[in-house]
């Protein structure tokens, strides 16, 4: 049982990562992430790049999510060129979050995203991590109109990922997607706090194409389409501490994932990180 409810859709897996010392990541290159319009104080923008969470290739930029501020960025591999992309204010018409400002709680939280091939063209979405209800709001952007973006509020998908524990573990928190042969791929980062009997776990979990999109067009009228093949991944650890999924991206090699070993308290507290790594799953390893 998970969550109240028989795992009768999704078959559940566990895989353990082996350490490979043939494979190794070489820092070719370090680009400071400035803005061509520059800073915007009525729109709360900082002249710079806050974060890289996640991204995916939209035509052909590079789109860029943020964690720590409501803006889309978008990076021109030839000029890098990066232009700013304004997402919806949080609470007074913030668009950064942080500590010191004590507002993170109103912040969207984008962790991870992908870009899909649709009939209408190449669609990116961006997940916020579901850690908090703020959190539960897809941002989709279609190529043909990448400055308007629209935000989606998904609760009910949310509250079915984080219903079966054996993908969302004791605290849900999701920090990778990629699209794969019909199926969305979601990752979610075991650095939760552990909850009576729940420990955090890091898993995907796959969702039919057809049926999630039918769902984000109107979320109001549509089920969220069912869970399949959780599969439950033990990472290892770094330096005393676990390592938990931090994006993930499909290639024609498999699936490289990168992952941190952070001592967080629970999903949204930050902690002291002793390193990160860099990993290849197979492509389909059921």
């Amino acid at each position: 049982m998970m969550g109240g409810k028989a795992l009768s859709e999704a078959t559940v897996s566990m895989i353990q990562a082996k350490r490979d010392p043939a494979l190794k990541a070489i820092v070719q290159k370090r680009i400071p992430l400035f803005y061509s319009q520059g800073a915007d104080l009525a729109n709360d923008r900082p002249a710079h790049v806050r974060a890289g969470s996640s991204l995916s290739w939209l035509g052909d930029k590079l789109a860029l999510v943020q964690d720590d501020a409501n803006f889309l960025v978008f990076i021109d591999p030839d000029s890098l060129t990066v232009e700013a992309i304004t997402l919806a204010a949080g609470e007074a018409g913030v668009r950064q979050f942080d500590d010191l400002r004590g507002n993170k709680r109103f912040k969207l939280d984008l962790e991870a995203c992908t870009t899909v091939p649709t009939p209408n063209g190449d669609l990116f979405l961006a997940f916020g991590s579901g850690s908090m209800a703020q959190r539960e709001q897809i941002l989709m952007v279609q190529a043909s109109d990448p400055t308007t973006p629209t935000l989606k509020q998904a609760s009910a998908l949310y509250a079915q990922l984080r219903a079966y524990t054996s993908f969302s573990g004791s605290e849900l928190n999701i920090e990778g997607a990629i699209f794969q042969e019909g199926q969305l791929r979601l990752f979610n980062r075991g650095n939760g706090k552990p909850d009576d009997n729940l420990l955090p776990v890091n898993a995907t979990v796959d969702l039919n194409w057809d049926s999630f999109l039918a769902y984000l067009d109107i979320p109001e009228h549509h089920q969220p389409p069912a869970l399949q093949h959780i599969c439950q991944y033990d990472l290892g650890n770094l330096h005393g501490l676990n390592l938990s999924f931090t994006d993930e991206i499909a290639t024609q090699k498999g699936i490289i994932f990168s992952a941190a070993a952070e001592d967080s308290p629970d999903v949204t507290l930050d902690g002291r990180v002793t390193g990160s790594v860099l990993g290849i799953l197979d492509t389909n390893p059921r």
